[in-house]
């Protein structure tokens, strides 16, 4: 059974950082193009970041130079590092997954994602 366990929002003041984790079990992690999806309220679920089973990364223009996406495969996770938060960025955030980079459709179900909340 496929699980993605999102973890790591809170509520922030803009400029500042966020760490957040996706834990994933039930399918081959180090193979798989791993993905951080934004939900602002009241819009549509959109790709943020993107980063390959050999390292290469995508990122949404939005978040270009502000966000870090890595994974660690020992432990099956995928981090994202937010830095100077904005209030745009407010939202959930969920991780999925995928065999090409961004082009595929993801392959998992939806988690209950990770709230953050950038408000001054």
């Amino acid at each position: 059974q496929v699980q993605l366990v999102e973890s790591g929002g809170g509520l922030v003041q803009p400029g500042g950082s966020l760490r957040l984790s996706c834990a994933a079990s039930g399918f081959i992690f180090s193979i798989r193009a791993m993905r951080w999806y934004h939900q602002a309220p009241g819009k549509e679920r959109e790709l943020v970041a993107a980063i390959s089973g050999g390292g290469s990364t995508h990122y949404a223009d939005s978040v270009k130079g502000r966000f870090t996406i890595s994974r660690d495969n020992a432990k099956n996770t995928v981090y994202l590092q937010m830095n100077s938060l904005k209030p745009e960025d407010t939202g959930a955030y969920y991780c999925n997954f995928g065999a090409g980079l961004i082009t595929d459709k993801p392959l998992g179900s939806w988690g209950q994602g990770t709230q953050v909340t950038v408000s001054s």
